[in-house]
């Protein structure tokens, strides 16, 4: 992708920065010419948390029930936040810093032309490039994958062209934080040594551990020279710097002379330490493609800038929308840390020492950033979520029994490295308890995409277990009716309308403590349906099965209001607020996969109200990309892509990073004036693209399930469903449309072709395609070529199959390992 102009954010200009990572190191290039930073992160680097030892407050669960039971919900709401307060718990939630920033200036001699700044989302690689009279300069930064350093490039298009300039490390400025005690404290740690073409950086953490880098300058031509605290650089025709970065060490000065022997034994050049990198960045990278339109991208110059004119002027133009989709990926490839740390919500280029909502935040957030990975054929890249829960798993445990008295685990929504104890001593973070059960998940949903068994046993099936003993502890049955009661219950982060303060009072969360939200229940029937369905794989315990099945039967249904719409607690003492930005009560529908259209046509109508009332202007950048992916999940494209097109109105920078809402007052988002960056919207955007063109679970694939009218034409290359992967194209002009599967692990599932197809301004009865043929091949028991007949049944592993009469081009497919099953279908 490419910029007209640099950053220009006021002050704090990382936030407009380009982005380059290997997971672990992240580089921010502000993109200056005369002068220019690129700030440094470290995925393993945190401060000003706290962290206090958890009292037991278990006995509060029965007081906040009896106070519930009576009516005093506002009083059961503080009932557990207030024990710990007055306990005098005041643990606090950690944040990202950087490191450092390099600090670059290069005198100009003529007012710089033609300027431009780029990222090559496939190689990782980000370029700064000007005019500077007839000489075209170039700086170019990647972050190795291969050799986990950041490589920098200084070179002019003219082998006369000389430079000059200096460069250094050093801590960067706060632009909020100044005048803190804790920011002065960690400059006045800082120290910079400078040798012959080297540059030597530390600063030290609050937990009294050193941080920082080693540069070493390697010129071609010229001569380099120590000045002060920096190294300058006379006469040469290109200069290099290639930088280690540290995190955590015990002796700045050993960590120093360890890094720069290994500097010093680099022999490679910019280039080969390019194709190094790049052998192990871009097959991630192209695991997956995306295009609109007939794949010749005529407008991929097209700059940023431009693109989000575009979309100021209506729908969001379909070249944002593969940018944004190949944006989101490369951002996670960069950003994923590739041991114990997940993506977090600034990726590894956060650019202050105190972020706003820095932590990982488990009630929304970080699963959003995962939604998109398995059917984008990242799902190797989620290893270092699981294993950064659980690496908490005692203090989880812990949790549960000092707050609830329970068995299991109990996690709080927010953490940070290390720190698995609450720390957000509210209502509405405290007493929400299905963040274990939501993250369970994405354990399962690993499994079921790659079969993976040994996972299943070691990591997933703990971890479920452990989710499922608190809910076993925690909820209650009614008498009455024999009915899960499950309270105290949160829907994140909304209060019920009746539980508002009088207008004109502004709280963030009144009143969030209710009964049975509708996100409780659903959860808790995930886990125990996912948990039913391991059971075939994984031992249990004796009466295990037959009492899950019992709790199973025992959750209440889901209730609907007097506007038709799903309720967001089933409780009626609770009345629906639909101006909130969070979507937690349609779960069941997405990103639950409980609810579809053909088998509860009735409920599900009740979702699509549900979602239809949210009003637009208390939306987020994230609650757009969200609700983009459920508007998908209903099959309605259009109102998909629309959502697509008011984020890219409202919460795009022009380094398309995502912001938590707009600050501008232009009417679609939540009111905030700080918009803190928050990049789950931009991982959001690629997932609700891949929901658009392509439902996935394990049991049923729908093929262009929520096609927009305005994308004609298109295909996607290796999207994967979880038993193999597959690939389609479309040209609704020319009434084709071909899809391929490969099966790489046996495959039984429902096969749903599309539906609803609009061609010369008039749709179909029924959507029904007038022709369509398959061929499966293989080197198994499969027939050369099976034909559909024009009534679309077909014959696969020898059994003919009609359609489903309630799910109008649904087929049974059964394919052996290796198969490779081509559909082929035209429109009238």
């Amino acid at each position: 992708m490419r910029l007209e102009s640099p950053a220009s954010w006021w002050k704090n200009m990382w936030r407009e920065a380009l982005p380059s990572g290997n997971g672990e190191i992240g580089a921010s290039v502000f993109g200056g010419v005369q002068q220019e930073t690129i700030l440094l992160n470290h995925a393993d680097l945190w401060h000003w948390g706290r962290r206090d030892p958890l009292p037991d407050v278990s006995d509060t669960l029965e007081q906040t029930r009896r106070h519930m039971d009576e009516g005093n919900y506002m009083e059961a709401s503080w009932t557990l936040a207030n024990a710990l307060k007055e306990s005098g718990y005041a643990s606090a939630l950690a944040s990202r810093f950087p490191v450092a920033a390099i600090q670059l200036n290069m005198p100009q001699q003529e007012a710089f032309t033609r300027y431009e700044r780029a990222l090559e989302m496939s190689t990782g690689e980000v370029s700064v490039s000007w005019n500077d009279g007839v000489t075209r300069w170039t700086r170019d930064l990647f972050v190795s994958r291969a050799d986990d350093c950041v490589v920098y490039r200084i070179h002019g298009d003219r082998p006369e062209a000389c430079l000059d300039g200096g460069i250094t490390l050093q801590l960067h400025p706060s632009d909020r934080w100044q005048d803190d005690p804790r920011y002065k404290e960690l400059q006045e740690s800082v120290s910079v040594m400078i040798q012959p073409s080297v540059v030597c950086y530390a600063g030290r953490n609050d937990d009294g551990l050193d941080f920082g880098a080693v540069m070493q300058l390697i010129p071609e031509g010229g001569q380099i020279i120590q000045e002060g605290d920096q190294l300058k650089f006379q006469g040469a025709h290109s200069i290099t710097a290639v930088v280690r970065v540290f995190a955590g060490a015990h002796d700045r000065e050993a960590e120093w002379n360890k890094l720069k022997k290994e500097l010093a034994g680099r022999t490679l050049s910019y280039d080969q330490l390019l194709e190094r990198h790049v052998s192990l960045h871009r097959p991630l990278f192209e695991s997956a493609s995306f295009t609109l339109g007939d794949g010749i991208r005529s407008d991929a110059h097209v700059s940023n800038e431009r693109l989000l004119l575009d979309a100021y002027q209506g729908e969001a133009p379909e070249e944002l929308v593969q940018r944004m989709w190949a944006y989101g990926r490369y951002l996670f490839i960069s950003g994923t840390g590739r041991k114990d740390q997940p993506f977090g919500l600034y990726g590894l280029w956060g650019g202050d020492y105190r972020l706003v909502w820095c932590h990982n935040m488990a009630n929304e957030n970080i699963q959003m950033m995962y939604w998109h990975a398995h059917v984008g054929g990242l799902g190797e890249l989620t290893g270092s979520l699981y294993r950064y829960y659980g690496g908490l798993m005692d203090d989880f445990r812990n949790n549960a029994l000092k707050l609830y008295g329970c068995q299991g685990i109990y996690i709080p929504a927010g953490t940070t490295p290390g720190s698995g104890v609450p720390n957000q001593i509210v209502p509405v973070i405290l007493n929400w308890t299905g963040a274990a059960a939501w993250l369970a998940s994405h354990y399962y949903k690993h499994y079921c995409f790659t079969g993976d068994e040994t996972f299943l046993k070691e990591t997933a099936w703990p971890f479920m277990r452990e989710a499922l003993r608190f809910y076993e502890d925690f909820l209650t049955i009614e008498h009455e009716s024999g009915q899960i009661k499950i309270y105290p219950s949160v829907s994140p982060e909304n209060t019920p309308l009746n539980f508002m303060p009088p207008d004109g009072v502004q709280l963030a969360h009144p009143m969030p403590t209710a009964v049975n939200s509708t996100m409780d229940i659903a959860l808790m029937k995930e886990l125990l349906s996912s948990m039913l369905e391991a059971a075939d794989v994984v031992d249990c315990e004796p009466g295990e099965v037959e009492r899950w099945e019992e709790l199973l039967k025992a959750l209440p249904p889901y209730t609907v209001n007097g506007d038709g719409a799903v309720r967001e607690w089933l409780d009626e003492t609770f009345a629906d607020r639909y101006e909130h930005r969070h979507l937690s009560h349609l779960y069941p529908m997405f990103p639950g996969q409980e609810v579809e259209r053909e088998e509860q046509p009735e409920l599900f109508a009740a979702f699509e109200a549900a979602v239809r009332l949210r009003k637009l202007g208390a939306q987020s950048g994230w609650s757009l990309a969200h609700m983009a992916s459920v508007y998908a999940r209903l099959g309605d494209g259009n109102r998909a892509l629309d959502c697509l097109g008011h984020l890219s109105r409202s919460c795009l920078l022009p380094n398309l990073f995502t912001l938590h809402n707009d600050w501008r007052g232009m009417g679609i988002c939540m009111d905030m004036p700080t918009a803190p960056v928050q990049l789950d919207a931009a991982l959001g955007w690629v997932n609700a693209v891949q929901e658009m063109l392509l439902y996935v679970s394990p049991g049923l694939v729908k093929l262009l399930p929520a096609l927009p009218s305005g994308w004609k034409s298109g295909q996607v290359k290796r999207w994967r469903f979880c038993t193999g992967h597959l690939s389609m194209e479309w040209d609704r002009e020319r009434h084709f449309f071909k899809a391929e599967l490969h099966a790489e692990r046996d495959t039984d599932i429902a096969l749903q072709l599309p539906a609803g197809v609009t061609t010369g301004g008039s749709t179909l009865e029924n959507g029904t395609p007038l022709f369509a043929k398959a061929s499966v091949d293989t080197e198994s028991t499969f027939n050369k070529e099976n034909s559909f007949n024009e009534e679309l049944s077909f014959h696969v592993d020898g059994e003919r199959i009609a359609p489903n009469a309630e799910a109008y081009g649904r087929y049974r497919v059964r394919l052996v390992t290796g198969a490779v099953m081509t559909v082929e279908q035209r429109w009238a």
